[in-house]
């Protein structure tokens, strides 16, 4: 058995170090999946608020949804 305690030593640290590193690791991953799910929901609570607050019309500067729009139509290209 007195053979045995050098080996422990030296890969007892080694194995404490991967311990550490496999939580360490697994936290940052749940953070990340949770911080996900609440920017999900909280793009959903915005998408569904969007629609009350300021319904996408044509407003009279010729932009429909925010986009400017051609006075020639949807198929032409600005002239240059």
């Amino acid at each position: 058995m007195d053979a045995v305690w050098p080996y422990l030593a030296a890969i007892l640290p080694t194995i404490l170090v991967s311990i550490l590193f496999y939580f360490l690791i697994k936290s940052m991953l749940e953070g990340d999946r949770r911080e996900r799910a609440a920017q999900r929901r909280w793009e959903a609570d915005q998408d569904r608020e969007r629609p009350r607050t300021r319904p996408r019309t044509a407003d009279s500067e010729g932009t429909e949804g925010g986009l400017p729009r051609s006075p020639d139509g949807p198929d032409t290209l600005p002239k240059p």
